[in-house]
């Protein structure tokens, strides 16, 4: 054990002169008439008064111990492994049909409410990519941004799907931003990419993806089935691609990416950490002791 003050240590002298007149004040205090006579010796009375007066500098004992910042090496408890995941949202004009970006956004909103303490990106993309809000932990910034990147507020040139652009956009961002733990990108997009057509051009993209460690996943929300293409893109970085045309079939694919993608624990080295405990303890052991004392069990001046 240590202490982050121990010059502070230096006063404790003060509670031990005062251990020591509690047990050595013998012949003190006022002499009266039967004082002078015989009487039955009551060594534990004595013991006991004694033990009773010293509760006060135990009392300050374990105060100046306190603050004097008593540490201890501790290995913590196993520490969270970050994750960060970057949602690489669609925004070309067919996402203003239906509700699909109000969808979209909904079930984002509620994902990133579930995995709180992971590190959040958002990129817009269309015809070209948006880094909309840049990797981080404070999740009012994702929650804040959304209605703003609502389709309907985007200028012309973003009307067109580069899925393929997009997923290079982010991977450089992660590559960039993130400092250590998993990587994930999570594509929401209804529409097919006219740069993903060529099957090399994919597989180049998923080779990339994975040298970087990022599992991709796709959520479709535009009417028939994934494209194939993306749908084989997620595979081969360890993710799936999912179809979710209705708000709780986007529920239900966020909470099976949650399950697909648990949070992962690895242990903290050892570190100090404070160690008021039992100084805490003793000192409100003692006052407790202190005060029933002062129903009898103490000395008089007599």
């Amino acid at each position: 054990m240590s202490f982050t003050e121990p010059t502070i240590l230096v006063l404790l002298a003060v509670p031990v002169l005062l251990l020591l007149w509690a047990w050595q004040r013998k012949g003190w205090g006022l002499s009266l008439p039967f004082d002078g006579r015989l009487h039955r010796s009551r060594r534990w009375l004595g013991w006991v008064l004694s033990c009773f007066d010293s509760m006060p500098a135990i009392v300050l004992i374990g105060v100046i111990c306190m603050l004097a910042g008593p540490q201890v090496l501790r290995r913590p408890s196993d520490q969270r492994v970050l994750t960060n995941i970057q949602f690489c949202l669609d925004v070309s004009g067919s996402m203003t049909a239906g509700n699909r970006y109000e969808m979209a956004s909904e079930a984002v909103e509620n994902f990133v409410d579930a995995r709180e303490g992971d590190a959040f990106g958002l990129t817009l993309f269309g015809s070209y990519a948006i880094r909309w809000v840049p990797l981080t932990r404070d999740l009012d910034a994702i929650r804040n941004a959304l209605p703003f990147a609502d389709p309907r507020r985007q200028p012309m040139h973003m009307g067109g799907t580069r899925i393929g652009h997009a997923l290079q956009f982010c991977l450089g961002n992660i590559a960039t931003e993130a400092v250590a733990g998993d990587r994930m990108i999570i594509l929401v997009s209804d529409g097919i990419s006219s740069d993903l057509s060529n099957p090399s051009d994919s597989l180049t993209m998923a080779d990339d993806l994975t040298a970087s460690n990022i599992t991709l996943f796709h959520v479709h929300v535009g009417t028939g089935s994934v494209p194939g293409t993306v749908q084989e893109l997620a595979r081969e970085t360890g993710g799936e691609a999912f179809v979710a045309t209705d708000r709780k079939g986007l529920e239900r694919v966020f909470r099976h990416i949650d399950q697909l993608q648990p949070d992962r624990f690895e242990p903290g080295g050892t570190v100090p950490m404070d160690y008021y405990l039992p100084f805490a303890v003793i000192a409100l052991s003692a006052l407790g002791l202190h005060v029933v004392g002062l129903f009898g069990g103490r000395y008089t001046p007599w």
